[in-house]
């Protein structure tokens, strides 16, 4: 369904913190069967469609954005983000760059939003581990259990989970339930999420649209729509952030 006209970025070490994975946690994101390349005349067809509505939206957004003055980054979520998710962001987009995360949290992504929560002053591990769980599921479980979990069009500031980031049993197959968290920086007009995370090189941004989860980029030369979180290994094709996403959360009820 999508060209890669770009070696894929982001991969990912181990992300799901250093207390032992417990049992896979269902997704309830998009799960994606698609070939690596386009390679039949429906997978063509649907590059084709999704290139045009997003031409149209871009043409939409940019319109907007010159009408109005405001940035279209910044439009793609109602009203303004709170005290402390402005905090969270703030935080999170002065460790980007970063290539190992300072004492007092594990360096990989929990570490990272963590850090970024502690700024709000919400420790996202204060409820403790269940035995075999890891940092991820514990997050998860603990937003899940305030209510914090939604489907919805995020927010900055909010917490984004993904699923088999990386092979953790190294068993070769997709069971390793979540294994992946960031930061939601910005959303912009056409759906595209700017999250912030740790990944292989450190620090750094990646862009998710769940619009259109299984393209990487929007018609040749046109912006990137989903960066690659898993990379290719086995026989396992590389993986969209789109493909992978499980869920958000949102900071107020951390």
């Amino acid at each position: 369904m999508r060209r890669l006209l770009l070696a894929p970025v982001c991969l990912l070490v181990a992300c799901a913190g250093s207390v032992p994975a417990r049992r896979p946690v269902a997704s309830a994101g998009p799960v994606a069967v698609a070939s690596e390349r386009p390679g039949n005349a429906e997978e063509v067809a649907h590059e084709a469609v999704a290139s045009a509505l997003l031409a149209t939206i871009e043409a939409a957004r940019v319109a907007s954005g010159a009408a109005s003055g405001v940035r279209p980054v910044h439009l793609g979520f109602a009203g303004t983000p709170s005290g402390a998710a402005a905090l969270i962001v703030q935080r999170a987009v002065q460790l980007v760059g970063v290539k190992r995360l300072e004492r007092g949290v594990p360096d990989d992504c929990s570490g990272l939003v963590r850090l970024a929560y502690q700024k709000a002053g919400i420790d996202l591990v204060n409820h403790g581990f269940l035995a075999g769980e890891n940092a991820v599921t514990a997050i998860f479980r603990r937003a899940e259990g305030r209510g914090a979990i939604h489907q919805r069009r995020p927010r900055p500031g909010d917490l984004v989970f993904f699923r088999e980031t990386y092979d953790r049993n190294r068993d070769g197959l997709r069971n390793d339930g979540l294994t992946h968290i960031a930061v939601v920086e910005s959303v912009e007009r056409d759906g595209t999420v700017t999250f912030i995370h740790r990944g292989s090189k450190g620090i750094a941004r990646s862009r998710m649209n769940l619009l259109f989860p299984r393209t990487h980029r929007a018609g040749e030369g046109g912006p990137v729509l989903n960066d690659f979180l898993r990379a290719a290994t086995r026989g396992q094709r590389a993986w969209l952030t789109g493909e992978l996403f499980v869920s958000f959360a949102s900071p107020g009820a951390m």
